[in-house]
């Protein structure tokens, strides 16, 4: 591991730098953000090129030492890795990175066969969830239309390191994704307890397998109306048992991982 500088002040100006980016606005100003713990400092290590620079406290730089060899590494303490972090329990590591969201067009040129688009979520946490179930389920793409910042520290850790592995868009138009996924040749399906369409019949006639754009709503408001209407289909996820329904991050693995099956290779649908 390459050797850590002397122990940076915590009044040191780019740790004060550092700290800004725990707030929107400073993100958004700055194109960076803070991935905090070692499973999302390992994924932006994986991508050199948006790491900006790492800080570490001198028991994580030791907990850590084969995953930061070679990585020139600040060492902090552990009150300077907690004004870092939006956790109760920070990690003492923490890696400033370059923003990493593309274009929609940009990710839409790739032809991507399964997208997940979020319209106006309001946890952070569940935004991350989802951004990394799409990355496990083998989405190209993730899309958010209005709602939090994925860049928030709670969505990055939730994400945990999905954000380096899938082309992320962000500050989307609602109308302007539904007719550039059209245009692209995506079926659109939106998500809604009231759905003209089951799962479950879904899959079983084989509607799953072509490409696919699933839109998914606000966690207490669902889909607007207007864009339940402009999708190709309304569908909803059938609930076998007692429960109410399913959270959106629930709803959202149920409806990915069926499109990720039925576009298996060699899958029968």
């Amino acid at each position: 591991m390459a050797a850590p500088r002397a122990r940076l002040a915590d009044g040191n100006a780019r740790l004060a730098a550092a700290r800004r980016l725990t707030g929107r606005q400073a993100r958004r100003e700055a194109g960076l953000f803070l991935a905090e713990g070692a499973q999302a400092v390992r994924e932006a290590l994986g991508r050199p090129e948006v790491v900006v620079e790492v800080f570490a406290t001198a028991e994580a730089i030791e907990r850590h030492r084969q995953m930061l060899t070679d990585v020139p590494v600040e060492e902090i303490t552990a009150r300077a890795a907690a004004r870092l972090s939006e956790t109760v329990t920070p990690q003492g590591l923490v890696a400033v990175c370059r923003a990493v969201d593309v274009r929609l067009g940009e990710a839409l040129a790739r032809q991507p066969r399964l997208v997940a688009v979020l319209v106006e979520p309001s946890d952070p946490g569940n935004a991350g969830t989802i951004l990394r179930t799409a990355d496990a389920a083998g989405a190209d793409a993730v899309v958010l239309a209005g709602g939090v910042d994925v860049y928030n520290g709670k969505a990055v850790r939730a994400a945990a390191g999905s954000h380096f592995h899938l082309d992320v868009v962000v500050d989307a138009e609602i109308d302007d994704v539904l007719t550039a996924v059209r245009a692209a040749g995506l079926t659109t399906l939106a998500t809604t307890g009231a759905g003209t369409h089951d799962l479950d019949t879904l899959v079983d006639e084989g509607s799953l397998g072509r490409a696919t754009a699933w839109l998914f709503g606000n966690e207490a408001r669902g889909l607007p109306e207007d864009v339940v209407n402009s999708a190709d289909r309304s569908v909803r996820v059938p609930v076998h048992g007692r429960a109410e329904s399913l959270n959106l991050a629930a709803a959202a693995a149920v409806c990915l991982y069926a499109s990720a099956r039925a576009q298996r290779p060699g899958h029968p649908a």
